[in-house]
């Protein structure tokens, strides 16, 4: 079943689409795939935000020196929404990102 899958994929990504019966067959076993981008986000919503591939690298010193908006994009890049005074937010920021080793 998984090599039908990967067929029929590769099928579809070159450009030569499967006939309409192997299609329906294909359905009827619940295999269906997205014809195009739109009909993959009806089925898959995304929020439009992505987890950065690195962990920040900052020490306490820099979390301490950094100003409030810097604060704000670095907690807002990972997803993170805290409301408080400047020296609340960096205190959660050093919580979220140092080891407890760097406090």
């Amino acid at each position: 079943m998984a090599l039908r899958w990967v067929l029929y994929s590769a099928c579809h990504v070159l450009g030569y689409p499967m006939s309409n019966t192997e299609e329906e067959a294909e359905c009827k076993k619940g295999l269906c795939l997205a014809n195009n981008f739109n009909e993959v986000d009806q089925y898959y919503p995304s929020s439009g935000f992505q987890m950065p591939l690195h962990y920040p690298r900052y020490t306490k010193q820099d979390y301490e020196s950094m100003e409030e908006w810097t604060v704000d994009l670095l907690l807002k890049q990972y997803g993170l929404s805290f409301k408080g005074t400047l020296h609340e937010k960096r205190a959660f920021a050093m919580g979220a990102f140092l080891w407890p080793d760097q406090y």
